[in-house]
C-alpha cells in the first residue's frame, strides 16, 4: 500500500498530536485527513507553517496543564460527606461509585469531571475517611478526600408527623334549570 507523509493540525487518537509529521496510507490522507482539514501535505510551505503549529500546540498544552493544576487545588481543598444506609450490624446497603463522586463534585464544587478519570478500584461500602485519586491530566493527579457516614448516625429517629386531616367530599346541589 502506498503511504504519504502529512502534518497533523489536530490531535487524532492513535495517530498523533498537533504538529506531528506522520506517515499514513494515501487513501486515509486523501479521503479523510485532508478534506476535514486535520492535516496538510508535507511541502516546503507546509514545513514553514510547522513552527506556528508547534507554538500553538505548546500554548494549548501549557493552558491545559495550568487548568488541570488549578482544578486539582480546588478538589484537594474540598471536604465532602457522603451518607450510606446501614443495617444494625453496620453493613452498608448501598455503595459510593465513581458516578456518585462525579455528580457530587459537579453539584458542590461546580467541577465537571469525566467519571472515567476517577480511579476507583471498587465501590466504597465502608464508613470512615476515604481518599480517591482523580487523573485530571497526564502529569496532574488530584487526591479527593471525603468522609462516609452511616445514615443511622446522622438522622436521629424522626418523630411521627401529625397526620393531615382527611379531606371530605363536598356535596353540591344539583339545580335543574329549564
Amino acid at each position: 500500500m502506498a503511504t504519504t507523509e502529512v502534518i497533523l493540525t489536530a490531535n487524532i487518537p492513535g495517530l498523533g498530536a498537533e504538529a506531528d509529521v506522520v506517515k499514513v496510507r494515501s487513501g486515509y490522507a486523501r479521503n479523510f485527513l485532508l478534506p476535514q482539514g486535520k492535516a496538510y501535505e508535507v511541502t516546503k510551505s507546509a514545513l514553514r507553517k510547522l513552527d506556528n503549529l508547534k507554538a500553538k500546540r505548546a500554548e494549548r498544552e501549557a493552558r491545559e496543564l495550568n487548568e488541570a493544576e488549578e482544578l486539582a487545588r480546588r478538589i484537594n481543598k474540598a471536604r465532602l460527606t457522603f451518607t450510606l444506609e446501614t443495617g444494625e450490624t453496620g453493613k452498608a446497603f448501598g455503595s459510593i461509585t465513581a458516578q456518585d463522586i462525579m455528580k457530587r463534585l459537579k453539584n458542590e464544587i461546580g467541577v465537571d469531571i469525566d467519571r472515567h478519570r476517577i480511579v476507583l478500584e471498587h465501590p466504597i461500602k465502608a464508613t470512615g475517611e476515604h481518599e480517591v485519586p482523580i487523573k485530571l491530566h497526564a502529569d496532574v493527579t488530584a487526591k479527593f478526600t471525603f468522609q462516609v457516614k452511616s445514615a443511622t448516625e446522622e438522622a436521629p429517629k424522626a418523630e411521627a408527623a401529625p397526620e393531615a386531616p382527611e379531606r371530605g367530599r363536598t356535596s353540591r346541589r344539583r339545580t335543574d334549570t329549564k
